[in-house]
C-alpha cells in the first residue's frame, strides 16, 4: 500500500445541507430556521458579543482600575548602581544601555536615590528623584536633565 492509494474514511465527507429545495429534501419550507423570529429572517446580524438580550458577558464583568493615556513611563536606575563607571566619566542613556542597567536608550531615564555613591561622575538623565540628587551632590557628581 502506498500513500497515494490511502482514501478517506467512510463518513468524512458529508454531503451539504441543499436548504429550500422541497419537503422531499428534509430541509425545506423553513430551510433550516425554525419559524418566527429574527433568526429566521433574511439579512438578519447579530453584532459581537450579542447574546440574544441576555446582559452580554461584557457588562456583567465588574470593571476595576483607570489607565491613563498621557501617562509617562520611566526606566528606573539606582544611585549605587552607577559605581561601575570610572571617575569622571559621562554617563548618559547610552552609557546605561551598554552596561546593561536600562533596556533601550531611547525611553526616558530617571535616577532614583538607592544606595550610596562614592565616584564623582557626570550624570544625564531625563529626571532626577529628590534623595538621587542629594547624593551625587554630596559625591561631586554634576547632574545633567535631558530633554524628553
Amino acid at each position: 500500500m502506498r500513500i497515494n492509494e490511502i482514501g478517506m474514511p467512510r463518513g468524512a465527507n458529508r454531503p451539504t445541507k441543499r436548504r429550500g429545495r422541497g419537503s422531499g429534501s428534509g430541509h425545506g419550507k423553513t430551510s433550516c430556521r425554525g419559524r418566527k423570529g429574527a433568526l429566521k429572517r433574511s439579512g438578519r446580524t447579530t453584532r459581537p458579543g450579542f447574546e440574544g438580550g441576555q446582559m452580554q458577558l461584557i457588562r456583567r464583568i465588574p470593571k476595576r482600575g483607570f489607565n491613563s493615556r498621557f501617562k509617562v513611563e520611566y526606566q528606573v536606575v539606582s544611585v549605587e548602581s552607577l559605581n561601575r563607571f570610572e571617575k569622571d566619566s559621562a554617563v548618559g542613556p547610552a552609557e546605561l544601555k551598554k552596561a546593561g542597567l536600562i533596556g533601550s536608550d531611547k525611553k526616558l531615564v530617571k535616577i532614583l536615590g538607592g544606595g550610596k555613591i562614592n565616584k564623582a561622575l557626570t550624570v544625564k538623565a531625563h529626571k532626577f528623584s529628590e534623595s538621587a540628587k542629594k547624593l551625587l551632590e554630596a559625591a561631586g557628581a554634576k547632574i545633567e536633565i535631558l530633554k524628553a
